[in-house]
């Protein structure tokens, strides 16, 4: 009995990993794509983010390096581009530039915010969080650390995903009855908090895996050369 049980139930967390994934996934590309209305000036603008006293100019530099790290993220996690080390790197360089300009942008745009200092505290600890995990990621890439590298990246992620989040917490207020201001300091900690606990429970119960050191090459090749990433 506990033969045929086991197999169906790991077809079935199997099944329910891929949903989450690829759901993840699409809700991403399609929050990024919308996002991009911000930079060709179209389409309805909320009240909240109108009044932010750096909306012109860091919206749209916020709006298109968040989008372009949401989709690219999306993609950099997926097993078929991480066997693809050419594909990976470059993906992977543009999702590190795209989150630097976001959450640089994110900062301005956090001490911005017409509902007070609660919710710019929220936000701003996104951002430098979001840089820092980002750029935790760069360097264990570069140290050739490759498992805690995909560690910080996840970690990354889970910030970046925080525009999905965002999106989804903001509606469910409105339906709740909740009073807008509230909602929106409260949404400014619960769009990103979450996110980090799921991503470092799955961080460490994965395990970051024994450290790769890197060891002299006797001369470049073209196998070396693809086996590098960033």
């Amino acid at each position: 009995m506990n033969g045929t049980t086991r197999p169906i139930n790991m077809t079935a967390r199997s099944t329910l990993s891929k949903a989450v994934r690829y759901g993840g996934a699409l809700l991403a590309v399609c929050v990024g794509l919308l996002s991009c209305r911000y930079i060709v000036q179209a389409g309805p603008v909320p009240d909240n983010v109108l009044a932010n006293r750096f909306f012109d100019h860091w919206i749209a530099v916020h709006a298109g390096a968040a989008s372009t790290a949401l989709i690219l993220g999306a993609m950099q996690l997926s097993n078929v581009v991480r066997r693809r080390p050419g594909l990976h790197r470059a993906s992977g360089r543009l999702y590190v530039a795209a989150c630097i300009a976001g959450g640089a942008s994110a900062l301005v745009l956090a001490a911005g915010v017409s509902t007070g200092p609660v919710a710019a505290s929220g936000f701003g600890a996104l951002g430098t969080l979001w840089l820092y995990a980002t750029l935790q990621g760069l360097r264990t890439a570069r140290a050739r650390d490759f498992p805690r590298h995909r560690a910080w990246m996840i970690r990354s992620y889970a910030l970046t995903f925080a525009a999905v989040t965002l999106r989804i917490y903001l509606p469910l207020s409105q339906v709740l009855g909740i009073d807008f201001a509230l909602a929106y300091r409260c949404i400014a900690w619960l769009a990103w908090v979450p996110n980090m606990v799921i991503a470092e429970i799955y961080v460490r119960h994965r395990g970051p895996g024994p450290r790769v050191v890197s060891q002299p090459f006797p001369a470049p090749s073209c196998s070396s050369q693809t086996d590098r990433m960033l």
